[in-house]
């Protein structure tokens, strides 16, 4: 399929390039569909259509998530919004969530809440995950308001929340990359503000170090996982090896789009309510130190692909 990574062949057929010029496209712009996303199907929009190598790719949005995660896919991605598709759909989450019944997550039909603003899975898993394949973030029980209630609520601040906005621009639309290696790094990151708490609160306390350390834990686990984008792949290979840690590697830019995740991350977690609490307190705290240092944490612009598949408008390497 387009993208690189992607091995879907279960449907494959009509992405082999034998779609014909004169063939019109099976989806039309603003049509309402069903799109696979990994072991999950989502209700999606086509927002454009084209023919890319005598292959149809479509730009789609999915219904109920923010519009970070609209993305281009194959025509075996997709399937027309009928009954018997709906149905379908129906049938593969009630599976999905009987397979993984000891876990808490949403189901893929419903209502896709911002609150689990964790799609940012969906980049990865168009990538990496086949469509039928399972996937051990993803899943949950039959029951997506048993997660809505688990969810830790992590409130971004709104000009965090622009910084995702202008993260996925630059790569998504500008075919840009975060030039790597970052500095600061997560590390970097996470031991001033460890610094910035134990000045503010006299001490440094255990629980501030060990949620440091989760953070850490959970950006490194996640970040090849499910915090980049398909174009960042290439670089991700290129820029950490087996033994190096991406929490040394990458920045601010790929740190706050672990928080977007978390809330569904921690939903997988026996954690008592009152713990819960407390740690979203703290997690909203770190979240206000991102944002008071966003002018030296964050990059305003971000370099030229490294990848030749894009245009290497500003850099070539």
């Amino acid at each position: 399929m387009v993208s690189s990574k992607d091995d879907s062949s279960t449907d494959s057929d009509n992405s082999s390039g034998d779609v014909p010029d004169s063939k019109p496209s099976v989806y039309t712009e603003g049509e309402k569909v069903l799109a696979y996303h990994g072991p999950r199907i989502y209700e999606a929009k086509v927002q454009k259509a084209e023919l890319r190598k005598n292959e149809w790719r479509y730009f789609v949005h999915y219904l109920g998530w923010n519009k970070n995660w609209d993305e281009w896919v194959g025509t075996d991605r997709l399937m027309k919004h009928t009954e018997d598709n709906v149905l379908k759909q129906q049938a593969l989450d009630k599976k999905q969530g009987m397979e993984k019944n000891t876990k808490s997550g949403r189901s893929a039909q419903a209502k896709p809440k911002s609150s689990a603003d964790v799609k940012l899975d969906k980049e990865d898993t168009k990538s990496n995950v086949p469509k039928g394949k399972k996937r051990k973030a993803d899943s949950g029980t039959e029951k997506g308001n048993v997660s809505a209630e688990k969810l830790v609520k992590i409130q971004i601040p709104s000009t965090l929340k622009k910084q995702l906005v202008d993260d996925w621009e630059f790569i998504t639309q500008q075919n840009k990359l975060v030039k790597l290696p970052r500095s600061p790094t997560v590390d970097d990151i996470l031991t001033k503000y460890l610094e910035y708490r134990s000045k503010k609160d006299g001490m440094m306390t255990d629980s501030v170090g060990e949620i440091l350390n989760g953070i850490r834990c959970y950006f490194d686990k996640a970040l090849p996982v499910i915090l980049l984008y398909k174009k960042e792949r290439q670089q991700y290979h290129e820029a950490v090896s087996d033994n190096v840690s991406p929490s040394s590697v990458y920045g601010a830019e790929h740190l706050l789009r672990l928080f977007v995740k978390l809330p569904e991350l921690l939903a997988y977690v026996k954690i008592e309510e009152e713990t819960l609490i407390r740690l979203q307190q703290k997690l909203l705290d770190f979240l206000k130190f991102l944002q008071k240092n966003q002018g030296t944490f964050f990059l305003s612009a971000y370099d030229g692909p490294k990848a030749p598949e894009g245009s290497g408008k500003d850099k070539e390497s």
